[in-house]
């Protein structure tokens, strides 16, 4: 689970351990109370040799802050959740520089079909036919590495082996790698937007690392709110690879501008998450064409009037 992006300064991290149930509450508060550009909140499960996500497992909680927060309104808030073992977790300050440092140790190449996300340390990996993406784990979110971005290129892959899409959008784009890729194989613009504006520089700048700076057509605002991407009936290709909270926010305007033929690629989302994501998109007119699961992140793949007939039923 995760709860906005990954603010671009993170000066304070709180990590806690509890059960899945009380991750999940955890996330859906403080997504619902702090600024999603200021604060991220990422719940995990953790790894206990069992593939099958539970409930009842123990998890870990990291709540990042982009400045100091009022520790003792924080523990306030969190207490009815998890209780007084919140009171002996500190807060701990996180030096800004040795985050970023951080985050690109040990980054591999990631190869989803034809794409291939690398750091500019691994341009002799590209082969000749390579879709190369060259993306630093800096800023935003989405590198590659992760489960639910690299669930969502695999389903591109796929989907462009059944068709060429014209029109495409990507809503939450991060560091824009998806709008890249699909941008690069089938070489036309792609209107991506971010409600964060830093999300949308590293985006911009992606672009022109890879040689296409005009792949995107960037826009800052949350979700669907601009007039680049709020084009009913428009985009034959959306990605939205955000989380579930606002991915049922956001059905509605997701659905407006997606064509009668179009293909959405949703993900961001655990097991747990998928039914009630499913029921939004259901009510709107758009059902599930396929799902996979990858680092037990689901990638949910949705048409228009359901992936095959559906039989009628009489009365």
């Amino acid at each position: 689970m995760r709860e906005g992006l990954l603010p671009s300064t993170v000066a304070t991290v709180l990590e806690l351990s509890t059960s899945g149930e009380k991750a999940r509450a955890l996330t859906e508060l403080l997504g619902e109370v702090f600024d999603p550009t200021e604060t991220a909140i990422s719940a995990f499960e953790i790894e206990s040799g069992v593939t099958t996500l539970s409930l009842n497992a123990p998890w870990k909680v990291e709540i990042y802050f982009a400045s100091h927060p009022d520790e003792a309104a924080v523990r306030d808030m969190l207490r009815p959740i998890i209780g007084d073992s919140v009171d002996a977790t500190p807060f701990q300050t996180v030096n800004q520089q040795d985050w970023v440092s951080a985050s690109l140790e040990g980054l591999q190449p990631v190869r989803a079909g034809r794409v291939l996300v690398h750091g500019s340390h691994d341009r002799a990996a590209v082969r000749v036919n390579d879709v190369a993406i060259e993306i630093e784990a800096a800023l935003a979110f989405g590198t590659g590495h992760h489960g639910t971005t690299a669930g969502c290129l695999l389903a591109l892959d796929a989907e462009l082996k059944r068709r060429r899409p014209r029109h495409g959008l990507d809503v939450g784009t991060g560091t824009g790698i998806l709008a890249l890729a699909l941008a690069k194989q089938i070489k036309r613009r792609v209107v991506a937007g971010d409600i964060d504006a830093v999300a949308v520089a590293v985006a911009a700048h992606n672009a022109r690392v890879n040689h296409a700076p005009g792949a995107l057509d960037l826009y800052v605002a949350p979700g669907l709110r601009h007039a680049k991407a709020d084009r009913p009936g428009h985009f034959d290709l959306v990605f939205a690879n955000i989380l579930a909270g606002p991915l049922r926010r956001l059905a509605p305007a997701i659905t407006r501008v997606l064509a009668a033929d179009g293909t959405l690629i949703l993900s961001g989302l655990l097991e747990m998450d998928v039914p009630g994501v499913l029921a939004a998109y259901r009510h709107q007119g758009v059902f599930l064409a396929r799902k996979a699961m990858r680092e037990g992140w689901a990638t949910l793949v949705m048409k228009k009037g359901g992936a095959a007939p559906r039989p009628r039923h009489p009365f």
